[in-house]
């Protein structure tokens, strides 16, 4: 929970402060954005590597917490010691803004993204080592573990509905360094509170001394090199070591090249066995489910990022004096989350259980496939407001005016966060627990990196669309979707073509899903 708060106390706002204080463009800060978003969930999969492979998860978790202790110190005092008052600031509508020096923006950067790299370690980690701490071979437990993944993130989110409403606030209105500083003194109680609980943990000890990435990797290595080899030859060596074609999936079946040795030599560890196969399978299996869910993470992207851009226009009055922060609405999102994971857990998954027999109720992919399309009416809803927001700015002669309040309530947007929130209840807690459970035993880490590496790409993905689109669309005399002047820029129609990507998308997903075959008897 505190990593969360703290996480989300910086990139939540993130856009308001390369916008504002750094003085950035709309389209530059949302590359910025997007492209560090990117970088914070593909980062995971390096954090993983390390975890599986050489310090597992407990010793990572604690490295980690220190870097991140460390780039909000950073952070902080970036923000503490930053002068607004440089020879580069200007003053325009009662905005003040001001270009960083070199030096600045190197060491702002840097900070943010060493941010990054403790986000990589701590992210699939510790979600996993919690989820360890559950006996699969209990009854009990494993169906508790279920519930697991629903109550992180209820928990998770709860400290994120804080952060937003206390440090967006403390942040937009009284202090940068005061906001960044808050998530670095939190974060060093809880890795105390983390170091308290040694005692009590439950350590996964790994059956095989090799690495899982070298074991996996020898399988598609061998199967490279063997790529000439006959399905005559592979049926031999199939013969000799006793397998039946019934022991393994004949899925990917030119994967079983790898039983034969490279070169005919026989060395030990050169082959592979078939459980080494197997585990390659797994993880091959994920990939067309991996592919399909980027356009869904492409549309995730744009609530921290547009949707708030998009808030700052519009009338954020709740009283005569008192104004809600723009990024503060990303807490509609996390409110819909804990709502719909109490209903989800309590009420419709007993429903479905007594309905489909099945221990999870529906599906982990029949979960994940609702919440896209719960995505891809988000996408269209917001594409209306924007629309409308557009055109009561024209009515009122605000077109040339970027810095006036359009008159139309920012309540318009709760709807776009509600239903953002819900399908994220779907995806995102169902690609957790999709991908946790379908890598071989020892690679937990790794398979929630995987899924984090989604929204990664995603990010990347999104980033590069605004800037394709930001080209395309602009030309002399013509303001392109993303002018940093929200009034004559055409969101909306960017929104409009992240539909038509999401339900793409979902066309696809649902192809991929319906062939694909679970790893495991408690997966159905």
């Amino acid at each position: 929970m505190a990593e969360r708060f703290a996480y989300f106390g910086i990139s939540s706002n993130l856009i308001i402060y390369l916008t504002g204080p750094l003085g950035q463009s709309t389209a530059t800060a949302a590359e910025n954005v997007n492209a560090w978003s990117g970088t914070v969930s593909l980062l995971p999969l390096l954090g993983a590597f390390v975890a599986d492979s050489f310090l597992g998860q407990y010793r990572t978790i604690i490295i980690a917490s220190g870097i991140y202790i460390l780039a909000l110190g950073f952070l902080s005092l970036f923000a503490a010691l930053y002068s607004y008052k440089s020879p580069d600031c200007q003053i325009t509508a009662n905005l003040q803004t001001c270009s960083p020096s070199q030096f600045q923006s190197i060491f702002f950067f840097f900070s943010l993204y060493l941010f990054a790299l403790a986000q990589g370690g701590h992210k699939p980690c510790l979600q996993a080592f919690g989820a360890d701490q559950f006996d699969e071979k209990d009854p009990k437990e494993c169906k508790d573990k279920s519930s697991f993944f629903n109550w992180w993130y209820f928990s998770t989110n709860l400290s994120i509905i804080l952060s937003l409403f206390v440090l967006n606030y403390i942040q937009d209105n009284l202090s940068w360094a005061l906001g960044f500083g808050i998530p670095c003194i939190l974060m060093c109680l809880a890795l105390i509170i983390f170091l308290l609980g040694t005692t009590t943990y439950r350590f996964c000890i790994p059956s095989d001394k090799r690495s899982p990435f070298v074991r996996i990797g020898l399988v598609f290595l061998n199967a490279a090199k063997n790529w000439r080899t006959t399905p005559v030859a592979i049926s031999k060596e199939e013969e000799a070591l006793g397998i039946m074609h019934y022991q393994g999936s004949q899925q990917f079946k030119f994967l079983h090249k790898a039983l034969v040795a490279p070169d005919d030599s026989k060395e030990d560890g050169q082959v592979c066995s078939i459980t080494q196969i197997e585990e390659a399978k797994a993880v091959l299996r994920l990939a067309p489910i991996w592919t399909t869910c980027l356009g869904y993470a492409i549309v995730f992207s744009q609530v921290g990022t547009l949707f708030t851009k998009q808030g700052v226009t519009m009338d954020r009055s709740i009283t005569s004096s008192l104004q809600i922060p723009a990024a503060s609405l990303q807490s509609f999102s996390c409110l819909a989350i804990v709502v719909s994971i109490s209903i989800y857990d309590r009420i419709l998954v007993p429903i479905a259980r007594s309905i489909t027999r099945k221990s999870s109720g529906i599906t982990m992919l029949q979960r994940i496939g609702t919440g896209m399309v719960l995505s891809f009416l988000s996408m269209v809803i917001a594409a209306l407001v924007e629309s409308q927001r557009l055109k009561i700015a024209a009515e009122h002669g605000l077109v040339d005016m970027p810095k006036a309040t359009v008159p139309m309530s920012v309540w318009w947007l709760v709807p776009q966060y509600l239903i953002c929130g819900i399908s994220d209840v779907f995806v995102t807690v169902g690609l957790q627990e999709f991908f946790y459970d379908q890598v071989p035993i020892e690679l937990k880490s790794i398979g929630l990196a995987l899924y984090l590496s989604i929204f990664g790409i995603g990010s990347f993905l999104s980033s590069f669309l605004i800037s394709v689109v930001e080209k395309a669309t602009r030309g002399l005399g013509r303001d392109s979707w993303f002018s940093d002047n929200l009034n004559r820029a055409h969101i909306d129609y960017f929104y409009w073509l992240l539909t038509g990507i999401s339900a793409a998308a979902f066309a696809a997903y649902l192809y991929f899903a319906k062939s694909y075959t679970y790893n495991r008897r408690n997966s159905l």
